[in-house]
This record gives structure tokens, sequence and C-alpha cells, in this order.
């Protein structure tokens, strides 16, 4: 595979891991109810993510409702508001740096620069990878000690929702498309660096005259 494919292939995971994130920063599943009562009868679920909370009913009726006051929202939800939000936004810059940089555009000249460039563009696509880690870690910390709590209610236990899932693929598809764009183009580039000069002695023949053969 040549370094053009890899780094295309690259540039797909990580546009899959930024949308991957958008999805998890938007969808409420970030911590669901826990039923781990023998008898309890499921009258409802409740989902819980970054802005909005929704209660299911055993019917299929779904309620939600946004967040009233964002002061008053705990510690890890804010952190995984902002850290969220700013990945969309490096999300979406690592594409538009890694296009103009790619092999497969000529918005730049080949070169180093041109190298450089997709490089810049590989290593935000990790800085996402690694800034979208830190909510979901926090939020399953806080679901798995707050699960084994005894002092915890059954009715108050959570467990981790399908948001924190998809975010933990979207999180490895960043990173490694952000490793696959960096790898390649350093190997360019490594191939690009130190170019082989040939040149032939300019000795006179006979005649006085330059030997044909010493001109490519």
């Amino acid at each position: 595979m040549t370094s053009a494919a890899v780094e295309i292939l690259g540039l797909g995971l990580g546009i899959l891991g930024w949308v991957g994130v958008i999805l998890a920063c938007g969808l409420p599943m970030w911590q669901v109810s826990a039923f781990i009562d023998v008898n309890i009868v499921v009258a409802q679920t409740i989902w819980e993510g970054l802005w909005m909370n929704c209660v299911v009913q055993s019917t299929g009726q779904m309620q939600c409702k946004v967040y009233d006051s964002i002061l008053a929202l705990p510690p890890e939800v804010q952190a995984g508001r902002a850290l969220t939000v700013i990945v969309a936004l490096l999300g979406l810059v690592a594409l538009m740096v890694t296009v103009v940089g790619a092999q497969c555009t000529n918005c730049i000249r080949p070169g180093k620069m041109k190298s450089r460039i997709v490089i810049a563009g590989g290593a935000i696509y990790i800085l996402c990878g690694v800034l979208v880690l830190v909510p979901l870690c926090w939020f399953a910390n806080i679901v798995i000690s707050e699960f084994y709590d005894p002092t915890v209610p059954s009715s108050k236990k959570r467990e981790m929702g399908a948001a924190l899932y998809i975010g933990w693929a979207a999180t490895a598809l960043l990173l490694f498309g952000g490793c696959l764009i960096c790898c390649c183009s350093c190997s360019q580039r490594d191939e690009t660096s130190f170019p082989v000069k040939y040149s032939a002695p300019r000795r006179p023949t006979s005649n006085g005259e330059y030997d044909k053969k010493n001109y490519v």
C-alpha cells in the first residue's frame, strides 16, 4: 500500500472518529438507570447526557428536558461539554489542514512544507483523541464508583450508556487515524529529504570537444 493510500485511510478514520465524537456529544445516554433489584418493576428508564436528561416510559414514550442551569451542573458534565465541543471544532480544523497538505490534492506544491502540514493535521487528530478521552474516563469512573458504593441508594445507581462506548470507539479511530497520517508523512519526508545527485565528469576528448556521453 502506497503512502498516499495510507494517508487517505488515516484521513477516513479521522473523519469517522470526528463524526463519532459529535454523535456521542449529542446523545443523552452517557449514563442510564441501573436496575439491580430482584423484584423491581421497570416502569421507566432515565437517560442522562451532557445536554439533557430523558425519561423513557415502559410504553415507549420518551420525554427529554434540557438542563436549566449550566453553573448548577456537576463538574464532569461541564468539562465534558467543553472538551467535546473543542474536539468537534479541532476535528474540523484537522480535516481542513490534512486535506490541504494531502498528497492527493494540489493546494500546496509537494515538498517539506506539504509534509509538515499533513503531520500537523495528524497531530491535531491525535490531540482530539486525547482530549475526548478525558470526559469519557471521568464519567466511567464516577458511574463505576457510585455503582459499587453501598451508601448510594439503588434508585440512584447508574450504568454506562451507549454514548460512552461510541466515544471510546471514536477515540480509537482518531488516535489510529492520526498515527497513520503522521507515520506515512514522516516516511515520505525521509525519502525525499536527501536526494541523490549524479554528476558526470566533463573530460574533453582528443579533438578538444566534450564527450556526448557526459550529457544526460
